[in-house]
């Protein structure tokens, strides 16, 4: 379970530090609609999180070598090395987007996104969960499951944490804003106005330091 907690934590982390998910939920929250839709978007953005990475997790029970332990890991293995080094390719490109473009730039997505109401919102919330560094994450975490799961349980459990750490930063400011709504608001502003110049580094940076060690842990299945 040890194992299985070290593979599944750092994946986690770059869910959570994901910009767009996170600067979607300010962005709500900041609209007229408030937490009306910020909540739609939270319940959208946590269910398709799990179901993703469950999904991911039983698609990886279909490997052709999965009842053969030594071959299933090796499998696993060159998969994760490919999966992890597109997930440094992904990080890369989205570090090098930021710097051609302009610092506080407002995205034209991030624009149409204060005029969501409830439903679009959880509409919204579900569908990030299918952009490509987010399959990209959700399948790592699918072949660590399946390589490090020793028991339904563990399954379970990981996938819990998976998903408590990666809706981590936009469960906080939700909470934080329906209990004190006119202290948050003004660090809303100002994340939002912090992410806008540099969200795309951090994420682009921790994307790269995770596809790494999901690389180096393939390269330890072989």
């Amino acid at each position: 379970m040890d194992t299985l907690i070290l593979h599944i934590v750092p994946i986690a982390i770059a869910v959570a530090f994901s910009t767009v998910p996170i600067l979607a939920v300010i962005v709500i929250l900041l609209s007229p609609f408030g937490s009306r839709s910020a909540i739609p978007f939270l319940v959208g953005w946590v269910s398709g999180l799990f179901l993703v990475a469950l999904l991911m997790t039983v698609l990886a029970q279909f490997l052709p070598d999965h009842r053969v332990p030594g071959r299933s890991e090796r499998t696993i293995g060159w998969l994760e090395i490919a999966v992890g080094a597109a997930i440094v390719v992904a990080g890369a490109w989205t570090m090098l987007r930021s710097r051609r473009r302009s610092e506080h730039a407002t995205p034209k997505w991030l624009a149409s996104i204060e005029k969501l109401g409830p439903w679009s919102s959880l509409g919204f919330g579900l569908l990030l969960n299918v952009r490509p560094k987010g399959l990209l994450l959700a399948i790592a975490t699918g072949l660590a499951l399946q390589a490090d799961a020793q028991t339904p349980t563990e399954t379970a459990v990981a996938l819990v944490l998976y998903t408590a750490i990666g809706s981590s930063t936009v469960v906080i400011p939700v909470i934080a804003s329906i209990v004190a709504r006119k202290e948050v608001q003004p660090r809303l502003v100002a994340a939002r106005e912090w992410l806008l110049g540099h969200g795309d580094v951090l994420t682009g940076a921790i994307l790269v330091f995770v596809g790494i060690i999901v690389v180096v842990v393939g390269v330890q299945r072989l």
